[in-house]
């Protein structure tokens, strides 16, 4: 069990193309910050990305990649000038677009995606607002925006999947960039790595549902119960039974926001022996019973 393939699984993550763009000076355009999550490449010119103040702008050139965080609207152009800024749907409603052969033209790509649940939500969380990638000639990034603009310009049967899956690469790739560069990637992040706190932390997120004792998990990692005890609190700032419920509760969220399983199910699933001592545990932690947390949570979602 790979730990962050399990989160991005469990995240039900989306990506769309959702436009290939081609612009003559003047142009920009604003970003909704109601997108999760958006992924900006460049395929040939350049182009400005900003959030709130233009003196904080990036320049974007080929092969850069750039991942904004939702929340606060952004906005790209050819100059770092919000005056140039149309709505989306105004830039992308355009009757007359350049030819992308123009040496003056930009021709750049945007991705947006939506990640499910709590399990999502931590994954977004440990990123910042903008994130940009200028990776090298040889680098995995490179050749992966590289394949997107050859698909791009060479249309054929396919390509919308192919272009999908791409993203989807591009997405863990970011992810994993940000993660290794940052000094606030998620604790599990670091932890999954270690040779040997890694077995506990995939057995956790492998089965869920088994009653795993500190011994147990300590016996994975080859480490004494009080050096494995240490060592996992060091790691990741709470004992291994609170990461184990702290998860087990995370993907409980997601199965009561889902509304595919009985509380039965949710119980068994998440390691419970039943539905009470579930509800117990869920209400000592979010201070109400599961179904009334699910219908207040679904209202603010709606």
């Amino acid at each position: 069990m790979d730990v962050l393939q399990d989160y991005l699984v469990r995240a039900r993550a989306s990506g769309a193309v959702f436009a290939r763009s081609v612009a003559l000076p003047p142009w920009g355009l604003t970003l909704p910050g109601s997108i999760q999550l958006s992924l900006h490449t460049v395929l040939r010119g350049h182009v400005w990305l900003w959030l709130d103040d233009t003196a904080d702008a990036h320049r974007l050139l080929p092969g850069d990649l750039a991942i904004v965080v939702g929340g606060r609207d952004h906005h790209i152009a050819d100059e770092p000038n919000l005056t140039r800024c149309v709505s989306h749907e105004q830039f992308w409603a355009r009757t007359s677009i350049p030819n992308a052969t123009d040496p003056e033209a930009s021709v750049f790509l945007c991705g947006a995606y939506r990640l499910s649940g709590d399990v999502g939500r931590s994954l977004i969380q440990a990123l910042p607002p903008v994130l940009v990638i200028r990776p090298s000639a040889h680098d995995q990034v490179h050749d992966v925006v590289s394949l997107i603009s050859r698909e791009l310009q060479h249309s054929a049967p396919g390509s919308q999947t192919i272009l999908d899956r791409l993203l989807d690469v591009l997405l863990v790739l970011v992810l994993r960039a940000s993660y290794d560069q940052s000094s606030t990637a998620p604790r599990w992040y670091r932890a999954a790595e270690d040779p040997r706190l890694g077995h506990a932390l995939r057995a956790i997120h492998e089965q869920p549902d088994r009653a795993w004792t500190v011994p147990q998990l300590a016996q994975l990692t080859a480490m004494s119960r009080p050096t494995f005890a240490r060592n996992f609190e060091r790691a990741l700032g709470q004992t291994p039974m609170q990461y184990l419920t702290d998860w087990r509760l995370t993907l409980a969220r997601d199965y009561l926001l889902s509304r595919e399983l009985t509380l039965d199910q949710i119980a068994r699933k998440t390691g419970y022996t039943s539905p009470n001592a579930f509800a117990a545990t869920f209400r000592r932690h979010h201070g109400m019973p599961p179904g009334r947390w699910r219908e207040a949570n679904t209202q603010q979602t709606e």
